[in-house]
This record gives structure tokens, C-alpha cells and sequence, in this order.
């Protein structure tokens, strides 16, 4: 199902026919066989508008009560279900009532136009939020209903509806739009002359870009590349010189003659960043463009002129306006300069202007393209071996009584040329080749001190001499201008292989990738933008640098990466060869970002999962192992409280100890379920203190059965920096488990040892042991390895052993015991600096 068509009635003013013109509409389609109904239109009392309801299908509007009162809406479930081929929706701008189904009636329109519905709709111009504190100041009225842009844009069609202010205070005064009673106040307020004809403007103006955005549109889908003159607009072009403030005004005076017209200013930079333009003087041109109601651009282009006749048809501009050139008469040499082709390729739809300023013919320097790329150093070096170099070789030779010959001569004046080459590239060897033949010939062709060459040969030995300098030269310019290509492939290369590994190696960090960008490409920040759809408004996903930009419209560079992201660049100007490195780090920024958010929503389902599964668990302990001590010693309190049974003094200390030892074991669970609990909160605090393990681990063994534990705690022992309390309750844990699974006749060995900075606590029993792959989740919630019998325990003890013995600094890992069985190693940090001291052993717990 496609998407319904927006058809948008908007009014220079309220009063102006917004409405009437509306249900014109659909009488006309209702006429032609359109299933046409309305879904919302608001008359105001007007007789006029009201008589033009009658005839179509209303939907019965939504009842709301707000405080008190009794509002009704647009029902738009009820036009859903009735489905309509189009709907009148009036008011588009409206705000609906607090308990509506969205909170804007635009928000109602796009509901209807994703299900397949064509809308037609209202909107006064005063009510788009872009105008909103301009129309404040016009009527001193702010408006409170407003809706974006972008929704009134996005419209299929846009229709002005406007009346001359004359016209509609007529219609005001004669009742038409508001009650006799309210007449005077708003012809004197808000439907003054100035103020409708103000409106009247913005109205007009707005739906001109709107129809300019078509225009372009349309121009693009048939490729027309010719001007249409609907329009003047005037292209500056700047060099980044200081004639550049001088075109500007010029170019205003051009566009104040004609209302309407429209200031581009455009600056065209080389794709190789090489240019003599002043950054300094380029933003206070900007500023000065956009003082007078222009906009500024700056294009990347190897060919200035190309570049701006592409940019002028591209804008559908009328004129050009250009500064007579600043090169000085011998540069001309270079070219008949960016003017001269301009007016040359413009062809009869663009006017160029050459304008005079006090800057002409005062020399913009050599150009510094090519020669750039091999450093100032070499270019230096370069012309001094090309000009001064052989005007010292020829004093040399000329001082020599017998000199070595003229094709000596020739060789090392060639020598020089092609040294020259090596150093300095194309320019200065080809001064050097002159230089050289115009020596060669003054000074060592027959007749000397003369221009003049006598012998044929000669002349062919010099032509030759300045041919393969000339050669030699060029070969050396292309072979920089290689290397520059080769050595821009390869940092390309490296860069996306770079992204490539990122790729595989899975890596995550979305700052690292945006620093990574900013290094890159020399930038002052980096930001990715991203919004949920076309007319929300941008959101920084991720930022590096000082003050990164809100919106990719105010970067210096930005790349879209699908319809709602975009990766923002500030700093300067990328050419255009950067911006397919550019694209590839966009396209890995995104997937960095998507990454982060499906590993954060893994991570939120898996906590989830725990805690269902923890929630399941307890219930499961709650409802067994819980009830069975329970169920005991109610069944011990129910024989005692019996009358029917005379319990001996025997019995009666049995179920006595029946309820103790059940109240023991309900003690015990409570308390791990507490343990786990805290744990699973992050609310364990230890406090840490210089403690003995002869001094808790027998306070830990206190209940379980005698003879049970052998126990080995050396005296020489170093202190350990434990919470003496939770150190207490892992290793009671510790050996209740181990004892639950030891065998009866095989006591559990617990024992310690110092490992340097560390003190080992090893409990080892001689059960049946667990194997390697299910070491790691007995310490899991809830586990109990094998066949533990039911009411054994809830799987908790290991567990809050393992919570509380790394919250104090230390592991607890198991091991198999040698000789079969499971030990489990509690290692402990030692007081730091404190060394072993004797004390009195301990009682040694053993049977």
C-alpha cells in the first residue's frame, strides 16, 4: 500500500477562504465519483463556510473531557476504519487536548497518509515554526500552534490562498470572519493594513522557494542545463583576494534593482588543497555575503572555469559577476585566464560582468600547483641550479685557455638542466634549458659574443640540447606527480585497511573511530548526526573535538550515511578525491554505533534473562526447599501442642532438636538468599582490616558435624586484609559444600599457605568431583552439580562464596583433588607490609 498524497490550502492570512476553499475542493471531487469525507473542518460561526459542509460525509468527531470541560477531536480511528480515497482535515497546526491520541493534529495527518489516505488540509502561514518569532514581531502576537516546515513541504501540492489586505477588512467589517462584537478590536490590533501586507509577503515568499525547490527538481529528473530566467540570481566568483569585498557590494546594487533576486557567492578550490586564497580574507567575504542577504558556497574543482559555470547552470543563475584579472601582463602566458573563459563558454543564457577593481593587473604570483608538491627546499634548489648554476659554468669555461669542446659544453650544460629537473621539477629546468642554449650560443658557438650561429651543426646540437632538457624535465614533473598519487593511494589504502581490521576485530569504541577521523583529515571536530525521521530535529550520537556542530547543514564537511545520519566535519574543506575515505569511515561509523546499541540491548536482555531465571529459581526454592524444614517443624509444634498423645521426655527432645535443626537449615538458606541478593544489588561493602585465618576459620567451621574437618593453619602465616565477617561466611559455605559431598569416613582437609603476596586457603574433599567444563558453573546461582538430593540447599553457598571473596580482593577457583575429589582454593591478599609473626597455634579442628 503506497502512501497518501498531502494537498496543503495555505493562507496569507486567517479570514482569507482557507477553508471554504478546502470543501470547494471537495464538492468538486465529490462530484467526479471520490469517496471524500470530512474528517475535521472547523466553520467558526462563518454561514458561508457552514453551507459548504452540507452535502458531505462528516465523521463523527472524538469526545474528550479536560478539566471539567467537554472537548471534541478528530476521531482518527473512526476515519481509519471507514477508509476514505480522501479526507478534510482542517486546521493542520491545531494542538489536540490532552488525552488524544497524538499530541498534534499534523501527527493525526501522517497516521492517516501512512495508511494510503489522501488528505487535504489548512495552515495559515503564521503558524510554521521557522517564522514564528518573525510574525512575533510583526503583530506582537505569538503563536502558540505551530507545525514544522519540513510536514508543510513535504506536501504533494501547496496551494496560496490570498485576498489583498483591502479585500479581506472589507470582509471583516462586514461580518464575515469574526462577530460585530470583536470586529473593532482585531481591525485595529492584528488585521492592520501593515500587518496583513507583511504577512501577505512572508506567504508569498515561502511558496516561491517552495516552487523554486520544484523547478530544480523537475530541471534535474529532464537534465536541463540550459538557464530559465524566472528568476535573477547573481553569482559571485571569488578568488579569496582582496577584490572579492568589492564584487560582493557590486553584486548586491545588481540585485536591489530587481525585487527578488537572489546573491550566490562561490568559491572554486583545486581538488589538490593547493591554493594562495587567504582564509582569513574568505570568512570575512562570507560574512559580508551573508550581511546582505546572500548565501556563500564553496566547490572543489581542478578547472576554476568549468567549475563555475557548472555551479552557475547548476543553480539556474542568470549572471555572473567576475573581477578583471590581477596577473600581470607576462602571465598571460599561462592561459587567457578564468574571465576571458568564462565569457567565452558562457553561452547566451548567462550574462558575465568583468568588474574593474584597485587590484588589477598587480600580479597574483606564480603558480604554485605543481611545484608545491616537491617541497620549497627543492624548488629553491632547483632554480639556483638552473640559473645561476650555468652562468658560473660558463665564467668556468671561458676563463679556461683550452675548453673541452662544444659537445663537452653541450654535456654540462645538460648535466645542470637535468640536475635542475631532479630538484625543482618542470619550471625551473625548462629556465635552465633557455638559460644553457642562450649561453651555449653567445659564448661557444662560432662566431662568440654574438647571438648569431654560422655552422648548421651547432644549431642542431643546441636544438637537440633544449629538447631533451625539456624532455628530461617533464618525465621528472610526471614522476612527482606520480609518487603524490601513489603516496595519496597509500595512506588510502592503509586507512581502509585500517576499517577492514576494525571490521574483523569486532572493535566497538565509537570515540576511537570519530578521533581517528579527525586525525585523518586534519579536522578541528568530528560529530555523527542522526535523527529519527525527516522532520525531527538532528541528535549528536557521538562527538570529538572542541564545539561540534548541531546540524550537517552548518559543517564544513559532512556525508549522509542512509536518510538520518550523517557524519559531520568542521574544520575546513575536504576535496572532492577525500570524500571516498570519507564515505568508508561514515559507513563504519554507523556500524560501530549499531554495534554499541545491539551489544547494550544484548546486555539488557541478558540481565533480564538472570534475573528471570534467578526469579525462577528462588520460587523454586521458596516452594520446596524452603517448605520442607518448614513443613518439619510445623509438624513438630503440631505433635507437641496435641492433647491425644503423651510424649515422653524423649520424644520430646527429639522434636525439640527436629525444630531447631529445621530452624537452623531456614536460617541458613534466608541468609545465602540475602548474601545473593546483596551481591546481585552492588550493595556488599566490605570492610577491610588486618585479620588471622587462625582467628575466623574456626569460628567458620562451628557448625558442621564433629569430626568431619581436618584443619592445618601454620603459625607463620602473614595477616590477610579481609572483611572478617564475609571471609566468616565463604568459608563456612566452602566447607558445608564440601562436607555435604565428601564421603563419610574421608574428612575435608582445610589448609593454607603463603605464595608471596598472596595466602591460599585450600578445602579439598574426596567426593565424587566435577569435571573441567562444569567447574566454572557450580559457582553460578542456583546450580547444584549431579544428583544433589531436593531440600539439600537452593545451589547459593559457592556462589556468595565466590561474591564475597572477590569483593574483598580475591578468587575462589576450583580444582580437582589428587587421588579423586574437588578442592576449592580461596587465595586472599596479604596485609601489605606486613610480615608473619608467631603466635599461639591454633585449635586444631580433626577427629
Amino acid at each position: 500500500m503506497g502512501r497518501g498524497k498531502l494537498r496543503i490550502y495555505l493562507g496569507a492570512a486567517p479570514g482569507v477562504g482557507k477553508t471554504y476553499a478546502m470543501l470547494s475542493e471537495a464538492h468538486r471531487r465529490v462530484e467526479r465519483g471520490t469517496d471524500c469525507v470530512v474528517a475535521f473542518a472547523e466553520h467558526h460561526g462563518r454561514p458561508r463556510t457552514d453551507v459548504m459542509l452540507h452535502g458531505l460525509e462528516q465523521v463523527a468527531r472524538r469526545t474528550i473531557e479536560y478539566r471539567s470541560a467537554v472537548f471534541t477531536e478528530m476521531d482518527v480511528d473512526a476515519v481509519l476504519e471507514r477508509r476514505p480515497a480522501v479526507a478534510l482535515v482542517d486546521e493542520l497546526a491545531h494542538t489536540n487536548v490532552p488525552g488524544s491520541r497524538n499530541a498534534k493534529r499534523w501527527q493525526d495527518v501522517e497516521e492517516l497518509l501512512r495508511a494510503g489516505i489522501d488528505v487535504i488540509s489548512t495552515v495559515n502561514i503564521q503558524h510554521l515554526e521557522s517564522l514564528g518569532d518573525v510574525v512575533e514581531s510583526i503583530t506582537g502576537v505569538r503563536q502558540r500552534e505551530t507545525v514544522p516546515d519540513e510536514v508543510v513541504r513535504r506536501a504533494d501540492q501547496i496551494e496560496l490562498v490570498d485576498m489583498s489586505p483591502q479585500a479581506l477588512r472589507r470582509r471583516m467589517a462586514h461580518g464575515n470572519i469574526y462577530k460585530p462584537d470583536k470586529l473593532d478590536a482585531a481591525l485595529s490590533h492584528y488585521f492592520r493594513p501593515g500587518n496583513l501586507t507583511a504577512l501577505r509577503e512572508l506567504a508569498l515568499l515561502w511558496v516561491a522557494d517552495r516552487v523554486d525547490e520544484y523547478l530544480q527538481q523537475y530541471r534535474g529528473e529532464h537534465n536541463i542545463r540550459s538557464t530559465w530566467q524566472a528568476r535573477e540570481r547573481i553569482v559571485v566568483g571569488l578568488t579569496g583576494g582582496p577584490e572579492g569585498r568589492t564584487l560582493i557590494r557590486r553584486a548586491s546594487r545588481m540585485a536591489a534593482k530587481g525585487s527578488g533576486s537572489e546573491i550566490l557567492a562561490v568559491y572554486i578550490a583545486r581538488s589538490d588543497g593547493l591554493t594562495s586564497a587567504s582564509p582569513k580574507e574568505l570568512a570575512v567575504q562570507r560574512t559580508l555575503v551573508e550581511d546582505l542577504g546572500g548565501t556563500f558556497h564553496h566547490v572543489i574543482g581542478d578547472d576554476v572555469s568549468c567549475a563555475l559555470l557548472e555551479f552557475a547552470r547548476g543553480v539556474n543563475a542568470t549572471q555572473i559577476v567576475l573581477g578583471s584579472s590581477r596577473r600581470k601582463t607576462w602571465q598571460y602566458v599561462f592561459g587567457p585566464g578564468v574571465g576571458a573563459t568564462v565569457a567565452r563558454d558562457s553561452g547566451p543564457d548567462l550574462d558575465v560582468h568583468i568588474v574593474t577593481h584597485d587590484h588589477v593587473a598587480k600580479g597574483r604570483g606564480l603558480p604554485v600547483a605543481r611545484g608545491a608538491r616537491l617541497g620549497r627546499a627543492r624548488i629553491v634548489s632547483g632554480w639556483l641550479v638552473g640559473v645561476a648554476a650555468p652562468v658560473l659554468l660558463s665564467l668556468l669555461l671561458t676563463s679556461m685557455e683550452h675548453g673541452p669542446g662544444l659537445a663537452n659544453n653541450v654535456l654540462l650544460f645538460l648535466f645542470l638542466t637535468v640536475l635542475a629537473a631532479l630538484l625543482g621539477g618542470l619550471l625551473p629546468a625548462l629556465a635552465s634549458a633557455a638559460v644553457g642554449s642562450l649561453l651555449l650560443n653567445f659564448y661557444f658557438t662560432p662566431p662568440t659574443q654574438t647571438l648569431t650561429i654560422n655552422d648548421p651543426k651547432n644549431i642542431v646540437a643546441i636544438v637537440i640540447f633544449f629538447a631533451v632538457a625539456v624532455s628530461v624535465a617533464s618525465v621528472v614533473d610526471l614522476a612527482a606527480r606520480r609518487t603524490h598519487q601513489a603516496a595519496r593511494l597509500r595512506a588510502e589504502s592503509e586507512i581502509l585497511s585500517f576499517l577492514a581490521g576494525s571490521v574483523l576485530r569486532g572493535e566497538t569504541a565509537l570515540d576511537a573511530l570519530l578521533e581517528r577521523v579527525r586525525e585523518t583529515f586534519a579536522m578541528e571536530s568530528v560529530a555523527l548526526l542522526e535523527r529519527a525521521s525527516d522532520v525531527e530535529p538532528w541528535t549528536c550520537a557521538g562527538s570529538v573535538g572542541p564545539r561540534p556542530v548541531a546540524r550537517p547543514e552548518d559543517a564544513d564537511a559532512d556525508m549522509p550515511v542512509g536518510d538520518h545520519m550523517a557524519l559531520a566535519l568542521s574544520g575546513r574543506v575536504l576535496p572532492a578525491e577525500d570524500r571516498r575515505v570519507l564515505g568508508a569511515f561514515a559507513a563504519q561509523a554507523a556500524v560501530v554505533l549499531d554495534r554499541q546499541r545491539l551489544v547494550g540491548e544484548a546486555e539488557g536482555a541478558r540481565k533480564l534473562a538472570e534475573g528471570n531465571r534467578i526469579r525462577t529459581a528462588l520460587l523454586a526454592a521458596v516452594s520446596h526447599d524452603l517448605r520442607t524444614p518448614l513443613a518439619a517443624i510445623k509438624a513438630a509444634v503440631s505433635s507437641l501442642r496435641s492433647d491425644d498423645v503423651a510424649w515422653s521426655d524423649a520424644d520430646e527432645a527429639e522434636l525439640l532438636a527436629g525444630i531447631e535443626d529445621g530452624a537452623d537449615r531456614l536460617d541458613h538458606l534466608v541468609g545465602n538468599l540475602l548474601d545473593m541478593s546483596r551481591l546481585q544489588t552492588g550493595t556488599v561493602t566490605p570492610l577491610i582490616r588486618e585479620t588471622g585465618l587462625d582467628e575466623v576459620v574456626p569460628m567458620a567451621l562451628v557448625g558442621v558435624p564433629d569430626g568431619s574437618v581436618g584443619l592445618d593453619i601454620p603459625e607463620t602465616l602473614p595477616m590477610v586484609a579481609v572483611d572478617r565477617g564475609l571471609l566468616e561466611r565463604a568459608v563456612a559455605n566452602i566447607v558445608e559444600n564440601a562436607v555435604k559431598y565428601s564421603p563419610g569416613d574421608a574428612p575435608v582437609s582445610v589448609a593454607a599457605s603463603a605464595l608471596g603476596d598472596r595466602v591460599e586457603l585450600r578445602v579439598a574433599d574426596s567426593g565424587p568431583g566435577v569435571p573441567d567444563d562444569a567447574k566454572d558453573r557450580i559457582f553460578e546461582p542456583f546450580q547444584r552439580y549431579g544428583d544433589a538430593p531436593r531440600g539439600a540447599g537452593v545451589g547459593l553457598g559457592l556462589a556468595v562464596a565466590r561474591g564475597f571473596a572477590e569483593s574483598m580482593g580475591g578468587t575462589l577457583t576450583a580444582e580437582d583433588t589428587p587421588g579423586g575429589g574437588m578442592t576449592m582454593v580461596l587465595t586472599l591478599k596479604a596485609a601489605p607490609g606486613h610480615k608473619a609473626v608467631r603466635r599461639e597455634p591454633p585449635a586444631r579442628v580433626a577427629s
